[in-house]
This record gives structure tokens, C-alpha cells and sequence, in this order.
């Protein structure tokens, strides 16, 4: 009989430091917190800014910040991080927590990859056309790429296993030219060249991207909660009350219904591969699109707890190790999308995490 435990993986954003190329697209010293501390509230209500208190405005290159965020994580129930890892045709960006990390060694947390393969835009201030670092696809690029992986992060023995096989997650699958011969070469170079039993791939349902992961040699895919939380339109149902609101802000606010995209993700019919389950605390966006933001209204601790605890209750692992339920995210502030304390919840989001997962 498989065991029931399951282990919750949280998505860590390593852009809380800055880098050279962010000082130059959006202003010197510029970190996900530049933003965040920026944002104002639009109507009576509305929760921003959204700031930190336990953990603080911390800087995620400081071994002592990356230790307290992996320690509030653990104390609530969460087994290991997701982290976001940027690779660029060789070019590697906010891979500072990432390396401090892998050269922390007293640092008790697993952790995993997923590797977010798509341009680097200004999407962030509403100009997606605007491609800051282009991501391009080659063979000479994903042996490049493997190789790095598996002499710099795979061997590391925190890094996240199914039977021996390193988890590497990809955020869009659906932009390479050839998924099926990327993987091919990967899985080669990490058994024939690093001596793996070979890899454990999934990919995100970003973007609405649903595809049976066997028809692309992967493992699972992972259910991407925030794009298919917040679907449905709020302004459809109250447009009196929201039409004012957008009015009086002169603003272009995309109102969407957090509890109803709740209740279709809980009662999501599931298909016959393996797909693993994910939740979101919350979503505003405010932080980083202003009055253009995408929020969802209706979110609370206890709502997200309710449906975590649904999906515990549902999930049956697909085997000792395939056990994975997913939180997005653990620290996505400027998405109004984070476990981490705040000046409005507190710990609430992280006791409610626990609760569902131990009860």
C-alpha cells in the first residue's frame, strides 16, 4: 500500500537582490521589493501594499535570509522549494540565491528547479513585445544546458528525487521546436555522462497548456493554479459596483472571481496521467501592473485552506515518491501570491497550510 504522506512543494522567486541587467532595464537597485513597496491601495478595501513582517525586506544573496525562509517554511509543514532558475543560452540570471544555496551546505531543505524558459519581457509594466533577453532552442543549448544541471545542482544530495531520478520541472514546454529530442538528449547525458538512473521531468500547465505528459516523454505535469485560478471575470457578475470603481480610478482593473476558480479547481475532472495538484494563497498584481492589475476578490486564509485541505484529501500519491502537492507560490509579493508573513495575515496563510496538511 503506498503511503499516504504527501510532500509540499512551495515555488520560491529568487528576484529579491539585485543584478546588473534588472539595474539597467528597470532602475539601479531594482528588486522585486521596488515595486511591491510601490503599490497603492485602488478602491476602499483593497489590500495594498502588501509588505512583509517576520522575515522582513530581506535579500535573498544573505545565507542568514535564505536560512530563516526555508526555516518559517519547514516549521509549517512544507518539505522543500521550487525554485524559479533562468538560463539563457548559457546566461544564467538571479542565480544568486540559487548558488548561495548550493554552497550552504548547513541548510536543511530540499529543493528543486523549474526552469522558466521563456523571453525575458517588460510584461511585468504591460509590454510584452519589448524582449529584454531572448530565449533561443538548439541541441548545442540543451547539452550545454544538462550538463551544467547535472555536475552543478543534481548532485547535490538536497536536490528532489523520484527513484533516484533528479525532478526538473519546465515552465513552457510547448516553445521548443523538438520537446521529445531536447528530452532525449537530456535523459542521455544524465545517465551515460553523470551515471543517473535518468531524469523525473514534469512541466507546468502554464498557459493553459494541457498535454498527456507520456506523449512528450515526461513524467507528470503540474497543475499551474495561479492562470487557472483567477478565469473568471468578476465584472461580469456585479458590473455596477466594479464599472464605479474602474471609473473612479480611471483605471483598466481585470476584477476576477478567486472562489469561483476555486470551486472549478476542486471539482476539476482529472485525466488518466499523472498530474500533480497545486494551490494559490491569493492574486494582485497591483504590485507590478498598477491600475491595469489583474486581482482576484474573494480570497481569504480559510478559503485557501479548505481547498488544500480537498485536494489532501483526494490525492492518492502515485507511489512512495510520487507525493508532490504544490503551493505557488512561497514569496511572489508583487502577485499579491505568498505564504511569507504580512502586515494584513500575518502567519495565517502558513497555519492554514499546516492544518490542511496534517489533518
Amino acid at each position: 500500500m503506498i503511503d499516504k504522506k504527501l510532500r509540499a512543494i512551495a515555488f520560491v522567486l529568487p528576484q529579491f537582490h539585485p543584478i546588473p541587467e534588472n539595474d539597467a532595464w528597470w532602475g539601479k537597485g531594482f528588486t522585486e521589493w521596488t515595486n511591491v513597496t510601490k503599490a497603492q491601495a485602488l478602491y476602499e478595501g483593497h489590500y495594498q501594499p502588501q509588505l512583509p513582517t517576520d522575515l522582513g525586506f530581506y535579500d535573498l544573496r544573505l545565507p542568514e535570509a535564505r536560512q530563516a525562509q526555508a526555516a518559517i517554511a519547514k516549521d509549517y509543514g512544507i518539505y522543500g522549494f521550487c525554485y524559479y532558475h533562468y538560463w539563457f543560452n548559457g546566461k544564467r540570471l538571479l542565480q544568486a540565491p540559487i548558488d548561495g544555496m548550493l554552497k550552504q551546505k548547513d541548510l536543511n531543505m530540499p529543493f528543486m528547479l523549474c526552469w522558466a524558459n521563456e523571453n525575458w519581457t517588460r510584461r511585468w509594466d504591460g509590454k510584452d513585445e519589448d524582449v529584454l533577453m531572448q530565449q533561443d532552442y538548439g541541441i548545442d543549448d540543451d547539452e550545454a544546458h544538462m550538463r551544467w544541471l547535472c555536475e552543478h545542482v543534481f548532485s547535490d544530495d538536497r536536490y528532489i528525487t523520484v527513484d533516484d531520478k533528479p525532478v526538473f520541472m519546465i515552465y513552457r514546454h510547448n516553445l521548443f521546436p523538438d520537446i521529445v529530442k531536447t528530452v532525449t538528449i537530456w535523459q542521455e547525458i544524465a545517465i551515460k555522462e553523470f551515471g543517473f538512473k535518468g531524469l523525473y521531468l514534469c512541466f507546468a500547465e502554464s498557459f493553459g497548456a494541457q498535454t498527456d505528459p507520456r506523449q512528450i516523454q515526461f513524467d507528470a505535469a503540474v497543475e499551474f493554479s495561479p492562470h487557472k485560478v483567477i478565469k473568471h471575470k468578476l465584472l461580469q457578475q456585479q458590473p455596477k459596483m466594479w464599472t464605479r470603481i474602474v471609473q473612479k480610478n480611471k483605471a483598466s482593473l481585470d476584477l476576477r472571481d478567486f472562489k469561483k476558480g476555486v470551486d472549478e479547481l476542486i471539482h476539476r475532472s482529472l485525466p488518466d496521467y499523472k498530474l500533480y495538484r497545486c494551490v494559490t494563497p491569493a492574486w494582485d498584481n497591483t504590485a507590478r501592473k498598477g491600475k491595469a492589475a489583474v486581482i482576484a476578490v474573494g480570497s481569504s486564509p480559510e478559503l485557501y485552506e479548505s481547498w488544500l485541505r480537498s485536494l489532501v484529501k483526494a490525492f492518492n500519491p502515485f507511489s512512495s515518491e510520487e507525493n508532490f502537492i504544490f503551493i505557488n507560490a512561497m514569496n511572489e509579493w508583487a502577485e499579491g501570491n505568498h505564504l511569507e508573513p504580512c502586515i494584513k495575515y500575518g502567519t495565517q496563510y502558513l497555519e492554514a497550510t499546516k492544518n490542511a496538511l496534517t489533518t
